[in-house]
C-alpha cells in the first residue's frame, strides 16, 4: 500500500512540475554572437494563443512591435535583436498577452 502512495504521489509531482509554468519574460544579450534573446514563458494550453512583443529604446521609442501565436500545446516563445546598431543604455522588453503585460529591462554598453 505505501509503495502505491509513493509511486501515485510522485506521478502528481512530476505532472504537476511539467504542467505548471508561471508567466515571466526574460532577456539575454549574447555578444559573441552580436544577439539579444527575449523570451517569454506562460502556461500550456490547448488552443493557439496571440501575444505581442514591443521593443522599447532608452528613450522611450517603440522600435519593433511584433504580433505572434503561440502554439497549442507550447509553453514560451522568443524574439531577438542584433545588438550592433542599437542605441545604448536601458532597454526594455515587453510582452501584452491578452489583458496582461509582463516587462523586463536590460543594459546595452
Amino acid at each position: 500500500m505505501n509503495k502505491f502512495f509513493y509511486i501515485a504521489l510522485m506521478i502528481i509531482f512530476i505532472n504537476g512540475s511539467l504542467f505548471a509554468q508561471d508567466k515571466s519574460v526574460d532577456c539575454i544579450i549574447l555578444e559573441d554572437e552580436n544577439s539579444i534573446i527575449c523570451k517569454y514563458n506562460h502556461e500550456r494550453v490547448n488552443y493557439d494563443k496571440n501575444v505581442s512583443f514591443i521593443w522599447i529604446e532608452p528613450d522611450g521609442e517603440v522600435t519593433r512591435i511584433k504580433e505572434l501565436v503561440i502554439p497549442a500545446g507550447h509553453g514560451s516563445i522568443y524574439d531577438y535583436r542584433y545588438i550592433k546598431g542599437r542605441m545604448q543604455g536601458t532597454w526594455t522588453f515587453k510582452v501584452v498577452d491578452g489583458e496582461e503585460e509582463f516587462k523586463t529591462n536590460f543594459n546595452i554598453e
